[in-house]
C-alpha cells in the first residue's frame, strides 16, 4: 500500500470504545495468534503480535508471556500501555519485555499500525541473512516492491535506544526484514498484519525453493514489480480505507471454527 494511503487510517483513538468493537479486537487477535501456529510460524513461547485497543489511552494487547500461541483467547490477553506497563493480567504471567520494545516503538511512531506482527520462522530468518534481502522474483514477492525496510540487527531487542533507529529505518512502510532475526508487518488491522505475513513468509519459502533448484532465474521488469505492487495496494486499500469487506480474512476465521473452535472462547 502507498506511504500516502496506509497513514491515512481512521483515527480510532478518538472518543469512548465501544465494548463490541473491543471484544471483535480481541478475537481477531486471538485468531491470529491461533493461525500463526496453525501455519506453523511461531518460535515456542517467542514472538509476538500485539493490536492497539480502540478507545483513548493507548492500550495494546498482546499474549501472556510464557504461553504458546495455539493456547492464545480473547480473554487470556494482556492489557499494556505504550511503555509495556501491564494494565490487565487474567493470567498473571506478565509479557516479554523485550517482545514489546520493537511493538512499542512502531505503535507509538506510527498510528495506523494497529496490528503489529513479528516472526521467526526458518524462511525469513534465512532471507533476512541474505545481502539483497527479499527478491521480486514472483508475484507474493512483488507486493513488497517499494514498501519493504531494513533494520539492522543490535542484539536481542532489551536496548531501548534501538527503539529510535528501528522507527527511522521503517518510515512509512508496512513490512520490515530485521537482519539475521525474522519478520515484521504493520496492518491497520490485525487481518492486514495477517495477511501481509502470510504473503511475506510465502514469498521467503518461494524465493528459498528457487534458489535450492539452481536453475536460471526471469527477473521481472521493475516497472512490472511497481505495478503488481500498487495492485496489492488497492486490495488492502479496499478494505482498510473503503470499507470493503475482508473476504480471505473471514475465511482463514472459518477455518478456525472448524479446526479450533474455542479459539474465540474464554
Amino acid at each position: 500500500m502507498p506511504a500516502a494511503a496506509h497513514s491515512s487510517a481512521p483515527d480510532r483513538d478518538a472518543g469512548p470504545a465501544d465494548p463490541a468493537e473491543i471484544q471483535a479486537m480481541r478475537v481477531d487477535l486471538a485468531a491470529a495468534y491461533r493461525l500463526i501456529h496453525r501455519l506453523g510460524l511461531d518460535d515456542s513461547i517467542y514472538t509476538h503480535i500485539s493490536a492497539r485497543l480502540p478507545g483513548g489511552g493507548h492500550r495494546f494487547l498482546i499474549n501472556p508471556y510464557g504461553m504458546r500461541f495455539e493456547e492464545v483467547t480473547p480473554e487470556n490477553l494482556v492489557t499494556v500501555d505504550i511503555d509495556g506497563r501491564v494494565l490487565e493480567d487474567p493470567m498473571g504471567l506478565g509479557i516479554n519485555p523485550a517482545g514489546f520494545t520493537i511493538h512499542s516503538a512502531i505503535h507509538a511512531a506510527r498510528h495506523d499500525a494497529i496490528c503489529v506482527l513479528h516472526t521467526h520462522t526458518v524462511a525469513g530468518v534465512a532471507v533476512a541473512c541474505q545481502e539483497e534481502g527479499l527478491l521480486p522474483l514472483n508475484q507474493w514477492s512483488m507486493q513488497f516492491a517499494g514498501r519493504l525496510a531494513y533494520h539492522a540487527y543490535e542484539g536481542i531487542a532489551l536496548d531501548l535506544d534501538e527503539r529510535a533507529r528501528l522507527v527511522a529505518d521503517l518510515g512509512d512502510k508496512p513490512v520490515m526484514v530485521l537482519r539475521n532475526h525474522g519478520l515484521l508487518t504493520c496492518g491497520r488491522s490485525v487481518g492486514e498484519a495477517f495477511k501481509l505475513m502470510h504473503n511475506l513468509e510465502r514469498s521467503c519459502r518461494a524465493q528459498l525453493a528457487l534458489q535450492a533448484a539452481g536453475a536460471p532465474i526471469i527477473r521481472p521488469s521493475a516497472a512490472v514489480a511497481a505495478k503488481t505492487a500498487g495492485q496489492y495496494a488497492a486490495g488492502y486499500d479496499r478494505v482498510a480505507l473503503q470499507g470493503a469487506p475482508d473476504s480471505e480474512w473471514a475465511a482463514f476465521k472459518r477455518m478456525l471454527a472448524r479446526t479450533d473452535p474455542d479459539f474465540a472462547q474464554p
